[in-house]
């Protein structure tokens, strides 16, 4: 590629307008076969049978991010605080590949394809793998991702409870569903930003913002991400890659992907991707596409769970969801599966892939060490929850727990099918 060939482009995003990349290294990046991938990764997972729109990938999302970064580092540095172009630069690669690592439908699979290795984790991976193939010119981002440079703030702009990736994700969320109550100033936001101490702080006079951002993401959550149809055909997809797990490990499985070989016979461990480099390219290659054409395949194995469950995901013949306050009785779950066992003629251990039960957890804002701080006129910082007057904070610290149960639609018709609580 000739040196003089213009990397800094100009991209058009739905909610931002038209946004660029200020350095050349981006360019690169985003042009990196292991970035490309999130443009195949759905950043909601299987929202969409829910909010058609909700069709936007992971790659949308870190552009987003990206973009509200290089705002955030201006602003900072518009109110007299030291940032380098090194520092600058490093940060807005973190956030850039904060999301690197996410697999196929985003969170839905995160435990399922991989034995308890976070996305996080993954991605980390992907920024050691990449600063390898740049020469080392990630160090930065990496010490800035992992929290280890000795600038809190430019961390707490990559992952805290107010950074450029919740502020994009609410906003990107929203206008893709049509949800409104997830919108937030992120442009407000933003202006009020400052630094003290080398930590990340909020003007006073940014509160109500703040407010509504937290308030937005307790409802977002459960308008959209905890929604129970979506949270039902979420698990859908959990049980059948269960299931072929399963049918593979007793040599059942008639039909194997090659890009899911690896995962559907090993219980891949963050190890496995240290010990075997190759792990981590198998990885690469996963994304929503591999998932998607091999549901269509397995609807049409002999076995009865597996085909049963892909052909109704196909088809959104989604399982019926009801959320409780209270955990389900465990006399009531042994009916239900005897039930599901005797209408679909299998055993009650099969049936234990056509009935979920899964707590629900919301907690809009975490009372920890990073809390969100706001600057007084005084040039003091004091948590939020102290001075917040509209807003009643102790009540969002309290995390909201609701008890999930999905089941074939099927099963309401059947004599003496349990009944379940409502919310």
């Amino acid at each position: 590629m000739p040196t003089n060939y213009n990397k800094r482009k100009i991209i058009n995003d739905p909610v931002y307008g038209f946004i660029h990349l200020p350095f050349n290294l981006l360019y690169d990046l985003i042009e990196h076969p292991y970035f490309q991938r999130l443009r195949r990764v759905k950043q909601l997972g299987l929202s969409h049978l829910v909010y058609p729109g909700a069709l936007h990938t992971r790659f949308h999302h870190a552009l987003g991010a990206m973009h509200l970064m290089t705002e955030a580092l201006e602003v900072i540095r518009y109110k007299g605080h030291e940032v380098s172009q090194d520092e600058y630069e490093g940060a807005v690669i973190a956030i850039l590949l904060h999301d690197i690592g996410h697999g196929p439908f985003s969170h839905t699979l995160e435990h399922t394809l991989l034995n308890n290795v976070s996305h996080e984790e993954v991605s980390l991976l992907f920024m050691q793998k990449l600063n390898k193939e740049f020469d080392g010119k990630l160090s930065l981002a990496i010490e800035i991702f992992t929290g280890k440079y000795h600038k809190p703030f430019l961390h707490q702009l990559v992952s805290s409870q107010l950074d450029m990736d919740r502020l994009d994700y609410l906003k990107r969320d929203s206008f893709y569903t049509g949800v409104s109550e997830g919108v937030v100033s992120s442009k407000r936001i933003i202006k009020m930003l400052n630094v003290h101490q080398d930590e990340l702080v909020l003007e006073e006079k940014g509160i109500y913002s703040i407010e509504k951002f937290i308030v937005a993401r307790r409802l977002m959550y459960w308008q959209v991400y905890l929604h129970k149809t979506a949270v039902a055909a979420e698990h859908m997809l959990v049980q059948i890659l269960k299931r072929a797990k399963y049918l593979t490990s007793i040599g059942k499985l008639e039909f194997i992907p090659q890009s899911l070989k690896l995962f559907l016979t090993k219980e891949v461990t963050l190890k496995d991707f240290h010990e075997d480099k190759t792990v981590l390219q198998q990885f690469a290659q996963l994304d929503d596409n591999d998932i998607s054409y091999a549901i269509k395949s397995w609807q049409w194995e002999d076995d009865k769970v597996l085909s049963f469950l892909c052909q109704s995901l196909l088809n959104r013949k989604l399982f019926k969801a009801h959320i409780q306050k209270t955990r389900l009785d465990s006399s009531i779950k042994d009916v239900a599966k005897a039930k599901i066992a005797s209408y679909f003629d299998i055993s009650e251990q099969d049936a234990e892939y056509l009935f979920v039960e899964e707590t629900l957890q919301n907690q809009a804002y975490k009372r920890k060490s990073d809390n969100i701080k706001l600057l007084t006129k005084e040039g003091e910082p004091q948590d939020i929850e102290s001075i917040a007057d509209n807003l009643n904070l102790p009540v969002l610290t309290e995390p909201v727990r609701k008890y999930f149960v999905s089941f074939p639609k099927e099963m309401q018709n059947c004599k003496d099918w349990p009944e379940f609580k409502r919310v």
